[in-house]
């Protein structure tokens, strides 16, 4: 238990300023796995220190940041965030982006051929290769990404939850992001007809900057 509120922690301490569809920027990279190991950890990786790593993994932050710009942009992700900015102003964006991640996995079939839990699966055996690669604190998030199965976690409204609750415990200021599940519920047909209308869009974009 105190390892599993660890984990939730490490993410928290940067909740504000991470995107945290870590799923999606995964999916996002296609087979190249070094290029998803890039576009993983990004958000740990500040400002031109990307260049300290292999030219792939740098593709992949840069390819982060570029989706993550993109993201913010797009009318359906803000129309989403604005559904919930009254209620969690600032943190809003965070909480949409992990919606999105349950959405992609909810309907995982729809964008990828290989069932998730096998997605899941190959994708940590072969990103423990690379973690002796980065610093300490990239090390530990993927340590808990793959021990906590952070993928599978945002299947169920039930895992969402969980995590959600966790961070709100540690976040600086109160977010109410506890609260969030409930609203994912209230607005799920809503948030999903966004998200199906997002998604294809960020596909195209994506697949326009690797190619």
């Amino acid at each position: 238990m105190e390892s599993s509120r660890n984990s939730v922690a490490l993410i928290a301490k940067r909740v504000l300023h991470s995107k945290m569809n870590f799923l999606a920027h995964v999916f996002l990279s296609g087979s190249n796995i070094p290029l998803s190991v890039g576009n993983l950890i990004a958000d740990r990786i500040k400002g031109n220190r990307y260049t300290n790593y292999d030219p792939i993994i740098q593709k992949g932050i840069v390819l982060h940041r570029e989706i993550d710009a993109f993201t913010d942009s797009h009318p359906y992700f803000k129309k989403s965030t604005t559904l919930l900015f009254p209620k969690y102003r600032h943190y809003s964006r965070v909480i949409i982006d992990m919606f999105y991640d349950h959405f992609l996995a909810v309907n995982w079939s729809e964008f990828h051929q290989t069932p998730l839990n096998v997605f899941s699966q190959d994708f940590y055996n072969v990103l423990q290769q690379y973690s002796n690669e980065f610093p300490e604190d990239i090390q530990r998030l993927l340590y808990y990404l793959v021990r906590d199965d952070w993928f599978m976690a945002y299947q169920s409204i039930e895992g969402l939850d969980g995590i959600l609750k966790k961070m709100a415990t540690r976040t600086r200021f109160e977010s109410k992001m506890d609260m969030a599940s409930k609203d994912l519920e209230i607005h799920y047909v809503q948030l999903q007809e966004n998200f199906f209308i997002f998604m294809p869009d960020l596909i195209t974009f994506v697949k326009s900057k690797i190619n």
